[in-house]
């Protein structure tokens, strides 16, 4: 009978993610809608589990449909440009007031902590005030927006001193200029501004959708702000696609290291996306969360956990760690937030012009892209850089996924004489072999 149980083996494969936030700062927007929706209490202990965990969190709330409610309540229609509304004397009075009851009612259900709550027990300090200046948007093709603003400033230094002292801080959409007005602002543009001054390690936007999707309908994981910029230009100016891509490509170019787009409707989405390697949403970082580098001495225990099963089913050859160690060099790796997730090896016989392509693996859970494709071409353009002319690979298993990629059969007679003496005869595999263009 199995009796392990399934949160036992999450809470391991997390215990890498909850030491590497602890004592990080993170950005998190939730859009008015998430709250409206009723979705705002999940995401409060969630908020409440990060805090206990070690990461310095900055809260930043949207209001818009709040505001809406409220604007139809009096009957009052705002105009409306580009997406943002001009606050207008009437329009702003009760973006003030439903800003003040947001707040209040975040930094109340923050403060429970009956012993009938995941908050029991958990005391957070929630501190906001006027930590963001602002200007005003001004006139613009000729539209006056009033008190309708814009960031012009975080107060960097203030909230690190808050954050420092272990309170949670909480920042609406809201800013404050130097002749004490108040403006409307919008929450994503806090966010962003907040995490670029902060040099915050995480800026997270919870909003509708799940992430960006490929034309398939497959959700994209990773993308450079270089990558994001054309679906950028196609959104429609306003929405909340545009408003959170902006924001996320912006911050990724003044150095927020990751930001990630989520679904406030996925209950699980904010911790899926912080405690699991591949999380649920998309991020857009200007690094890669997966790279192909050469291998070190440090991947040496990934690369043992890599092959394993493969050298288990007879697909490979097995290695110790002292051969792998002693041939690191030949080998590169694709590493995916610090797995080695595949590799690849080029041992040359430089005297004969001949390079044998070894030990292309990929970790089953990540085959089925190009990941292999990379691996190979990487060891051809090594092999090239060293003058080789051919590369070589035995195969027991993959032939065929050889010859797709210029791979033609040949005989042993074609080995280097080393690699011919110490062939396997048992394991009979087959040679392949490749000419590398010039």
């Amino acid at each position: 009978m199995d009796t392990r149980f399934p949160f036992v083996d999450w809470f391991r494969n997390a215990s890498p993610y909850i030491n590497a936030h602890r004592g990080r700062t993170f950005v998190i927007l939730i859009e008015g809608e998430a709250m409206a929706s009723g979705r705002g209490e999940q995401l409060i202990q969630d908020l409440a589990l990060l805090h206990s965990l070690g990461v310095r969190l900055v809260v930043v709330f949207g209001i818009r449909p709040q505001v809406h409610t409220a604007l139809a309540a009096a009957e009052i229609t705002p105009r409306r440009v580009d997406g943002r509304w001009v606050a207008d004397r009437a329009v702003m009075a009760t973006v003030e007031q439903v800003a003040a009851q947001q707040r209040l009612w975040l930094e109340a259900r923050l403060s429970l902590g009956l012993p009938s709550t995941p908050l029991h027990g958990v005391e957070l300090n929630v501190i906001s005030g006027n930590l963001v200046t602002a200007k005003p948007l001004g006139v613009r093709e000729g539209v006056d927006f009033d008190h309708s603003g814009e960031v012009r400033r975080v107060r960097a230094g203030a909230i690190e001193g808050l954050l420092d002292k272990g309170a949670l801080v909480l920042l609406p959409p809201l800013g404050f200029s130097s002749t004490g007005e108040v403006f409307d602002l919008d929450a994503s543009d806090v966010a962003q501004h907040a995490a670029v001054a902060l040099k915050a390690d995480k800026l997270i936007l919870l909003g509708e959708s799940e992430g960006l999707e490929d034309d398939t309908g497959a959700l994209l994981r990773q993308l450079s702000p270089y990558e994001a910029q054309p679906r950028l230009s196609q959104a429609t100016p306003g929405s909340e696609l545009a408003r959170h891509l902006h924001a996320a490509c912006q911050a990724a170019r003044e150095g927020v290291a990751r930001t990630h787009l989520l679904c406030w409707r996925n209950h699980d989405a904010l911790l899926s996306e912080l405690f699991t390697r591949d999380g649920v949403g998309t991020m857009i970082t200007q690094h890669r969360y997966e790279q192909l580098r050469p291998a070190t001495l440090n991947d040496v225990a990934g690369l043992l956990d890599l092959l394993e099963p493969l050298e288990q089913r007879g697909m490979l050859v097995a290695r110790s760690r002292e051969r792998l160690e002693h041939e690191i060099d030949d080998y590169v790796v694709i590493e995916r937030d610090g797995m080695v997730i595949g590799c690849a090896a080029l041992h040359a016989f430089s005297d004969v012009q001949l390079g044998e392509l070894a030990c292309v693996a990929v970790h089953a859970s990540y085959r089925g892209g190009d990941r292999g494709e990379r691996l190979v071409d990487a060891i051809e353009q090594r092999a090239r850089s060293r003058e080789i002319t051919r590369l070589f690979v035995l195969t027991t298993h993959t032939a065929h996924w050889f010859v797709e990629r210029g791979f033609a059969s040949a005989s042993l007679d074609d080995l280097p004489p080393l690699k011919r003496e110490t062939y396997n005869h048992a394991r009979k595999s087959k040679v392949l072999i490749k000419v590398l263009a010039g």
